[in-house]
């Protein structure tokens, strides 16, 4: 069953959509801004994405490159702005399509299922194993001591680049760019926050790590 999150601060919206989708044998969740939409695609890993860009806490461009950083399912943006440039802000971060309001929900309905048909499902991926944790990242799960470890989409995105570069040193500024976007290069505070975190929920001794490392100037490695 095809699983949407639909992503609006309308209850009115929220609701009826809903309702339709679930009359049509939908799985349906629900966020009513960005930050509950990145939690929530997060831990149900949804099919497809319907986004409203006039969220209360966070601009729905901003929401699509965070989902971007992490996952590849579709996003259908769902929003009254007219103006080319808006579809064009939206389409350029990650969206797959773009619905202008009000929306008849017929065509709606045929740009969802269009999504889901083009959505192309991401390659296996191997398990890797270490002796203080497991990356999964065909499933997107890491797991410690027989027990899921909890990790924000950055937190994931950043420890999937290395591990998918096992052994290998990745530049800061490649770094930066593949998980904050193009626009990023410089602010190595960022990473020094996340590695840290990595390191607390994954290392046995996060002051002396022996998978998630550090090239000093350089970059990061991750050994196995």
């Amino acid at each position: 069953m095809t699983r949407v999150l639909v992503v609006d601060d309308e209850p009115q919206i929220v609701r009826a959509l809903a309702i339709n989708l679930k009359a049509r044998g939908y799985d349906v969740d629900t966020a009513g801004d960005g930050t509950a939409a990145l939690t929530a695609a997060a831990d149900r890993h949804p099919d497809v994405v319907l986004l409203d860009l006039g969220l209360p806490d966070i601009d729905g461009v901003e929401v699509i490159k965070g989902l971007r950083g992490w996952t590849r399912i579709p996003i259908i943006v769902l929003s009254a702005r007219h103006a080319s440039a808006e579809k064009v802000a939206a389409l350029d971060a990650g969206a797959d399509d773009y619905v202008t309001k009000p929306f008849g929900m017929d065509e709606l309905l045929a740009r969802l299922r269009a999504a889901v048909r083009r959505a192309v499902p991401e390659e296996e991926a191997p398990v890797v194993v270490t002796d203080s944790f497991t990356v999964d990242l065909a499933a997107k799960r890491v797991s410690r001591d027989g027990a899921d470890v909890r990790l924000t989409p950055t937190e994931w995105h950043l420890l999937e680049v290395l591990v998918r570069h096992a052994g290998r040193l990745v530049s800061q500024r490649a770094l930066l760019q593949e998980v904050w976007g193009p626009q990023y290069g410089t602010e190595t505070n960022y990473l020094r926050v996340y590695m840290a975190q990595l390191r607390r929920k994954l290392e046995h001794d996060p002051s002396h790590p022996r998978h998630l490392l550090t090239e000093p100037g350089m970059g990061y490695r991750f050994e196995g």
